[in-house]
């Protein structure tokens, strides 16, 4: 018997998260580390495991996390999202819910670019008369 591995990418910002998950006992990797040594504020760990306590799912999966880019807060927010994809591919029922809560939806807000003969996105050389 082969078991069942399901995967999604979730993003935020400019960070992106593969998920692979599986049916198992509640094994956490996060780039190849453990989870308690990846993430150490106690504030992200809660963030990544909303969708999981909120579907009653805790301890019940395996985690697989691949996750590059952005900042350490951006990449808990894509964890999440790729969660939240993953736990709707395992079971469709989940969707209403996990839509309800916004864990479905990605946020997009990302840098704004820079604009040439600009100092920066939205800041301007400072205007001078004469």
């Amino acid at each position: 018997m082969t078991e069942k591995r399901f995967y999604a990418t979730g993003k935020r910002k400019s960070a992106i998260a593969r998920i692979y998950m599986k049916e198992g006992t509640g094994v956490w990797q996060v780039n190849k580390r453990n989870f308690d040594d990846y993430f150490t504020r106690e504030s992200l760990k809660m963030i990544i495991q909303q969708p999981l306590e909120m579907t009653g799912k805790k301890g019940l999966l395996d985690f697989y996390i691949n996750v590059d880019g952005g900042g350490i807060a951006g990449q808990a927010g894509a964890i999440k999202h790729g969660i939240s994809k993953a736990l709707v591919e395992y079971d469709a029922d989940l969707r209403a819910a996990l839509k309800k809560a916004g864990f479905l939806t990605r946020d997009s807000r990302i840098k704004e670019r820079k604009k040439y003969g600009q100092p920066g996105a939205r800041k301007r050389f400072q205007f001078s008369k004469r």
